[in-house]
Parts: structure tokens; C-alpha cells; sequence
């Protein structure tokens, strides 16, 4: 099966992955439709697929840091993957093996940690990524040095600036085809809104520079007791969102939506935004998945979970499309350092209906 356009192929992705058996193929060699019965033993939902998984990063270290707290991903333009942690690393993965092969310790204009969530890869191979604790947007070359910072609204920022509660703010982070439009998604609600209204903010290049302006601002409602900790563009102009959340001695809910921002309404000016607020068109969302759903292969979690696949899943992004249009997903959880939670990856397969 060939993939276009993308520098990491299916094949790659699934090296030092558990899989599941049949890995999807018919005996023509030709996928089946999710959800058929050669396709049961790995199926989530009928429309997503797991292909396995990889605890190969759990609790080791890489130059004296530890591979940890792992809450964003993407591709780089020389085919590597990055992968953004909380404490202020930015590591780059082998796109075989997944093991890093580079680290470099991120840190603000004036030499502060970046609480880092986010990461999206410029067309110059500049990193844009987030910091939850301002928030802002922080524009980093290759090496690790702060270039520049996208403005943010102030009611996004973090009261008493703003409407934002401390650790909920931009968590995840897309940039959509064409290289033009960059989108932040707030990981909890605003005060005044909705408690599961969450802000999608966008920014549009200006012109054929590096340099963005604030765009239009939309809305996205979330599942009861879920924040959104990922997205990441599907190619088409749509978003896959990442829900996460966690309930103690149950473990983690995890869900994968798509999510189209077409035809919803710019709030940018809208103070209070609720569901079913007339005037105020959400952005559309339709289920993809439950992660709870899918197979386990042979997983153990370290603590309480309703599947132990499970865990504190915090990073998705696309690694692959196939000549179908199926989407190969890589997804990411983190540990937080902590001894009961995992540094798992996942690789999924999603078909998306179309638009």
C-alpha cells in the first residue's frame, strides 16, 4: 500500500508496535470496511481501527532527561517526529524505532520554562508551540531559541487578565492546509461560558511572511467531564479533537472526534457561549471513537482503568494517509513521572466520512 505526500509510512509507524492480527488485510490484500469480521479482533467503532501499541519510551531517559510527560506530537519536515513534553523538552523520535535521537530544553524570551503541550512544524521548520501558563503561542528555531510570539486575545489569558483557569488553556495546536490558518483549542471553558464550551482560537498568516494575525474565534462543545487535550488536521480543512478525561479509582475516558469549522459562527465578540445559544453555530463534531472501545492486545495498566489500554492520552497527530483516504494516527499519553501512569504509544487507522 502506498501513502502520498507524507514523509512517514504505515509500515514505519508499526515498527517495535504490538499488532493485532490480520493488521487489516483481506485476502485480496485489500483493507475491509472497519467493523466487518475480518476486521473484529482490532476494530474500536466502525470507523476506527487500533494496529497497536508501544511502551518502548516508558520510564527511560535520553542525554540525562527523562522521556516523559509527553503531551504533543507532529512531523517534522525531515521525515523524524517531535514530540513536545510538559516540562519544557522538545524531543525528536526516530520514525522507525520511536527512540529519541535529539533533545533540546525550551525556555521563554526571558529565560523561564515553557509549560509546552503543543507543536506544530512552520513551512521554514520553525517550531510554533504552546505554553499553557501564559498562554502563548512561541515561535522557536531548530535550535531551541524564542524568535517570536503570536498575539492572544485577553480573554483567553489567564484571570485576572482574563477569563482562562491556570493549566486549561492552549493544549492543543494544528496548523490547517495550505500553511495559512493556525489553530489553538482551549483545554477547559472560559469563565461566563458554558462548562462544555471550549474556544477554538485562529490565527492567518499575513501575506507570504512568518507572521500571523488574530483570526476568527469558534466554538466547540465537549463531552460532559471531558477537556480537550489535542488536535491535529486531517488534511481536508477538518480537525480531529482529542477528549480526555479521568475519573479516580476508574481510570481515563478517552475520545477521538471530527470536528468542522465551516459553517460555525466567529465568537470572538461573544462574551457568554453556550450550547443551544441562538445566533451561536457550534463547530460540528461527529464521533470517530471511544478509546475504551478498542481491543486491548495485551496491555497492562499500573493502575485502575476500564480498559487497560488506557491512560492519560494527551497527543494525536497524523502520520500517513492511504490510497483510500484512511488516516494512520499516532497518538501519545503522559505518565506525568508518575509510577502508576504509562508512556504509551498508539497507532490507529481512521476512515473519516466524507465532508
Amino acid at each position: 500500500m502506498s501513502l502520498r505526500l507524507l514523509p512517514l509510512t504505515a509500515s514505519l509507524l508499526t515498527a517495535l508496535v504490538v499488532t493485532a492480527p490480520s493488521a487489516h488485510a483481506n485476502p485480496n490484500g485489500e483493507r475491509g470496511e472497519y467493523g466487518s469480521s475480518q476486521d473484529a479482533a482490532h476494530a474500536c467503532s466502525p470507523r476506527v481501527a487500533i494496529d497497536g501499541f508501544s511502551d518502548t519510551l516508558d520510564k527511560t531517559t535520553f542525554a540525562g532527561v527523562p522521556v516523559a510527560e509527553l503531551s504533543g506530537l507532529t512531523r517534522d519536515t525531515n521525515g523524524q517526529l517531535l514530540a513536545v513534553a510538559d516540562d519544557s523538552y522538545l524531543f525528536s523520535l526516530d520514525s522507525q524505532t520511536k527512540k529519541p535521537v535529539s533533545v533540546l530544553p525550551l525556555t521563554g524570551a526571558a529565560g523561564q520554562k515553557v509549560d509546552s503541550e503543543a507543536v506544530v512544524v512552520d513551512r521554514d521548520g520553525t517550531r510554533l508551540i504552546t505554553d499553557e501558563t501564559q498562554p502563548s503561542i512561541l515561535r522557536f528555531t531548530r535550535s531551541g531559541h524564542v524568535v517570536d510570539s503570536l498575539p492572544v486575545p485577553d480573554a483567553l489569558k489567564v484571570a485576572p487578565a482574563g477569563r482562562a483557569t491556570h493549566n486549561l488553556t492552549f493544549e492543543g495546536l494544528a496548523m490547517l492546509p495550505g500553511g495559512h490558518t493556525l489553530v489553538a483549542s482551549m483545554e477547559g471553558a472560559l469563565s461566563g461560558d458554558g462548562a462544555d464550551i471550549r474556544r477554538f482560537q485562529t490565527w492567518q498568516r499575513i501575506g507570504d511572511s512568518d507572521s500571523f494575525r488574530l483570526g476568527p474565534q469558534y466554538a466547540f462543545q465537549s463531552d460532559a467531564g471531558l477537556d480537550i487535550s489535542d488536535i491535529t488536521s486531517t488534511g481536508d480543512g477538518r480537525l480531529i479533537v482529542l477528549e480526555r478525561g479521568y475519573t479516580p479509582n476508574v481510570g481515563n475516558t478517552v475520545r477521538l472526534y471530527l470536528a468542522d469549522l465551516r459553517h460555525a459562527s466567529d465568537v470572538s465578540l461573544v462574551e457568554t457561549v453556550t450550547a443551544g445559544q441562538p445566533g451561536v453555530r457550534l463547530a460540528a463534531k461527529t464521533l470517530l471513537t471511544d478509546i475504551g472501545s478498542c481491543p486491548s492486545l495485551g496491555a497492562t495498566a499500573k493502575q485502575a482503568q476500564p480498559n487497560p489500554l488506557l491512560d492519560n492520552i494527551e497527543g494525536v497527530t497524523v502520520t500517513g494517509i492511504d490510497d483510500a483516504g484512511r488516516l494512520e494516527l499516532l497518538l501519545v499519553s503522559d505518565d506525568n513521572q508518575r509510577a502508576s501512569q504509562t508512556t504509551r504509544l498508539y497507532t490507529l487507522t481512521a476512515r473519516l466520512p466524507q465532508r
